[in-house]
């Protein structure tokens, strides 16, 4: 099984991928911008167009971002400390002046990594099976699509199910959205929500990734408390933290 500190390392050089940089600039003293790109190495789920990303591993900030909002980010991420980058009210700061160049702030996330001393198989009250790819086949559906994504099939890979008389209750999945990182993503239908099945099943496919030598990650949005106590109470600690920028067009299509 990796090591915590394998497993940090895979994904410091996976953040490099994505951010077009070194992976000791995430421990410099002071932040930095590189050029914007999405290279063949980054993370599956990034799409053009992308403006910007911010990455922190709590030590600086790392900003891609394009050579149109350079100086502004560049200004940004030297005026305040780096945490408070990723929060009110300073990044109205970054939005204000974004803004006229037809650009939004769009994703704020924070991203968990599995600490092996911590994690453990949690028991679960029903019926658990281990699934394939072939088994996915008919579960593109709503109730599954924090588990499973439609749109890249071909990137979930492993999956628990949860079931009760023979009926899918909650299933945990995980993507190969790089190629040494494996995201979960989880779904437990309202009527069988906190009975501990989450995190049973969360902590259940952490174990199988490392099986296959990978290393698991997990992603919420910050105010997701809910998914945020599922990551820590299946042996995830906080790791980094990511936010982007896209064109206003997008951000608005999303909100529609």
């Amino acid at each position: 099984m990796l090591t915590n500190q394998e497993i940090m390392d895979i994904a410091v050089k996976q953040s490099a991928f994505d951010c077009n940089c070194a992976p000791e600039d995430f421990f410099r003293e002071t932040s930095l911008t590189t050029p914007v790109g999405i290279g063949p190495h980054a993370k599956k789920y990034y799409e053009e167009p992308l403006t910007c990303t911010m990455v922190s591993y709590g030590n600086n900030i790392v900003a891609s971002v394009n050579e149109e909002c350079r100086d502004i980010v560049a200004e940004y991420i030297r005026k305040f400390v780096w945490y408070h980058c990723f929060e009110t009210p300073n990044f109205h700061w970054l939005q204000d002046r974004l803004m006229p160049l037809g650009q939004k702030i769009c994703f704020q996330a924070e991203y968990f990594l599995p600490d092996v001393r911590r994690l453990r198989p949690l028991p679960c009250g029903y019926e658990t099976r281990v699934l394939t790819q072939p088994d996915f086949a008919g579960l593109y559906l709503p109730e599954w699509s924090n588990a499973l994504c439609e749109k890249r099939k071909a990137l979930d890979m492993l999956g628990v199910g949860a079931y009760e008389q023979g009926r899918l209750i909650a299933l945990a999945a995980c993507s190969a959205d790089a190629e040494d990182m494996w995201q979960i993503g989880i779904d437990v239908l309202p009527a069988y929500r906190r009975q501990g099945i989450a995190e049973a099943l969360t902590s259940r496919l952490a174990l199988e990734i490392l099986d296959q030598n990978k290393a698991p990650f997990y992603c919420c949005a910050w105010s997701n408390i809910r998914s945020a106590r599922n990551a820590i109470r299946c042996g995830f600690s906080p790791a980094w933290a990511e936010m982007s920028v896209k064109p206003a067009r997008v951000v608005d299509e999303m909100n529609a």
